[in-house]
């Protein structure tokens, strides 16, 4: 099965996969959106139990994918932290051709689509660690704290992750819209979603959340590389952050997350684990549909 046949785990009466993740993203942006009480409030409700349950079926079906990735998947939590360890250079679309290539050979048209695609498909990965730690135990909640105040800067606005990201977009006329955004790019800000608003998730959300800091600094160097020799200035920082920044990040949510967690909770342990996998496993599918757009399905054959 091909990493984007693996998303594409929609249930069946839902549709093809880029109709079924417009909808949710759009859902998702319409529910987590502030709003003020409007007279649509009960045909929003009846949206939210519909999709909830929609949502629901496609997450337990990947989790079903998952599996596979599971067999190994030690009890205890030392050796936990290390397999989750490991899923750095060893678990889904890690070590991703397309990433050298945008870093080396990708022209600035090229770059532009790649980084529309990313840009459409952010989730906001602050708002998600705010949804995420909610109830959880005090350790791990103050580095889920910690965390979050890097991500805003630690109170200085031009600090602040989100904002960079959208002052590079804006520096590339960069316009996302989901209708000219791959579905597995969609697929995977929906994922992410689904784990921080749904209790049931929650351990699934700081194994995923984990597995981003974990993996990010690789692709993020080779992205912020790419970006330099294409002669974008100052406005490549978010890529050249990330690339040091979530190192340390990582080391710390092994630490302080997931450690205490498996110590104190040791039944989470799959669900942290499944949550790493998943996010792995959806970022792998984007890669490969990154690849087909920017290569052509023959040297997506070839590099296979």
């Amino acid at each position: 099965m091909s990493p984007v046949d693996t998303l594409a785990a929609v249930p069946s009466e839902s549709g093809h996969p880029a109709g079924f993740h417009q909808r949710l993203t759009r859902w998702n942006s319409r529910r987590l959106e502030p709003a003020v009480p409007g007279e649509d409030w009960l045909a929003q409700a009846r949206e939210d139990a519909e999709l909830i349950q929609v949502e629901g079926a496609w997450v337990e079906r990947l989790r079903a994918r998952a599996a596979p990735w599971l067999a190994d998947l030690p009890d205890r939590p030392a050796e936990f932290v290390d397999w989750f360890e490991a899923l750095k250079g060893g678990g889904p679309g890690e070590d991703d051709p397309l990433f050298p290539w945008l870093a080396e050979t990708a022209d600035l048209d090229q770059m532009r689509w790649f980084l529309l695609q990313e840009v459409a498909g952010e989730a906001g990965f602050e708002d998600l660690v705010a949804l995420a730690q909610v109830r959880m135990p005090d350790q791990p909640k103050m580095e889920l704290a910690r965390n979050y105040w890097d991500e805003m800067g630690r109170g200085n606005p031009a600090g602040m992750h989100g904002p960079m990201l959208a002052r590079l977009a804006r520096h590339l006329d960069l316009e996302p819209r989901i209708e000219t955004t791959v579905w597995p790019a969609l697929a995977l800000g929906n994922l992410l979603v689904a784990f921080s608003t749904t209790r049931r998730y929650a351990y699934h959300a700081l194994g995923a959340l984990g597995a981003v800091e974990l993996t990010a600094p690789w692709r993020a160097a080779h992205v912020a590389a790419g970006l330099k020799r294409l002669g974008v200035g100052q406005e490549r920082k978010y890529y050249a952050l990330h690339a040091t920044l979530d190192v340390e990040h990582s080391r710390t949510w092994n630490a302080e997350v997931l450690t205490p967690l498996a110590d104190e909770r040791p039944e989470c342990i799959r669900s942290l684990a499944e949550g790493a996998v998943m996010r792995l496993l959806a970022g792998e599918a984007c890669y490969a549909a990154y690849r087909e757009h920017l290569w052509g399905p023959e040297q997506v054959l070839k590099s296979a």
